[in-house]
């Protein structure tokens, strides 16, 4: 079974390591546990997919560990800059033009990704270490329920996994908000830890 560490400076150096040598761990967000690779490197990618059992028609969503970070594999403009600015740290994912930069293995080449900065310092903390980047999808076999602890998510792909980190019950467990803002007005993809409605004033700026 996998090596467990428990969340911390230890956990933080060893979890990027496996990363940037192409490996995939298991890592806690505020949202629930993700199962997470380096987002540029397409072997690890792969190694994703076939650990959730994921269609390659399903797009990957990338945590990063700032704005900054976000902006190297997506495009931040406008209405989607405002809501960055407003919500992340925290559980809302925008699904925005993607970069050359980024593979479009992650994205199923869609020339959008969904992208966010979790509200969790430890997990920001990680994402740096591992290079800004990290791929943020729940750690569970596809269409199984997103995991809310360390436990579950070894259950689920504890044998697909190089390394996993235990920093207790994600806070929220529950998984993000997704916006799509890649179209003519703005659409909610997945209701989730931030409700729709606290978003409105930034999708209808014109209404009210």
């Amino acid at each position: 079974m996998v090596r467990v560490l428990r969340a911390g400076l230890r956990a933080i150096q060893e979890a990027a390591e496996v990363v940037r040598s192409g490996g995939l761990i298991i890592y806690p967000t505020d949202t629930v546990y993700g199962l997470g690779c380096d987002p540029l490197n397409e072997h690890a990618l792969k190694r994703v997919f076939r650990a959730k059992g994921r269609e390659f028609n399903k797009p990957l969503p990338i945590l990063a560990s700032d704005i900054r970070q976000a902006g190297r594999i997506a495009v931040l403009e406008g209405p989607a800059l405002e809501l960055a600015r407003a919500f992340w740290p925290g559980a809302l994912t925008l699904v925005v033009p993607k970069r050359p930069s980024l593979s479009d293995l992650v994205t199923c080449g869609r020339p959008s990704v969904g992208v966010r900065v979790p509200g969790l310092a430890f997990t920001r903390e990680l994402i740096r270490a591992c290079g800004g980047l990290l791929v943020g999808t729940s750690a569970n076999k596809s269409g199984h329920p997103p995991p809310r602890t360390a436990q579950e998510a070894i259950q689920e792909l504890g044998r697909e996994v190089d390394l996993a980190v235990d920093g207790g019950p994600a806070p929220l467990g529950k998984p993000s908000t997704v916006v799509d803002l890649t179209g003519p007005e703005p659409k909610v993809l997945r209701i989730g830890a931030i409700k729709p409605e606290l978003l409105m004033v930034f999708l209808k700026p014109g209404e009210g």
